[in-house]
């Protein structure tokens, strides 16, 4: 019983942010303008890596399509003139 009564409060993360690690210089704007330009050019290229593999499962059946990609894919499902 006397080990229950000794509760230690859990140990607090360590801190995360611009307090917890001061940089030895500043970035400047050219750095960051690059280090961002370079990010959006990976995930563009991983949203169009996504975009074409998911295009490919479609055209193969593998996955269901949604009511957009119907429409694009296969426009006479939604011609209402043939009623």
């Amino acid at each position: 019983m006397g080990a229950e009564a000794e509760v230690n409060p859990p140990p607090q993360p360590a801190a995360v942010g611009p307090t917890a690690t001061a940089r030895a210089q500043p970035i400047t704007a050219a750095q960051f303008l690059s280090w961002k330009q370079r990010k959006d050019a990976e995930e563009s290229a991983r949203k169009a890596e996504a975009a074409q593999k998911r295009a490919a499962d479609i055209a193969s059946g593998a996955v269901p399509m949604n009511g957009r990609e119907l429409f694009q894919h296969e426009p006479w499902v939604f011609d209402n003139n043939i009623y």
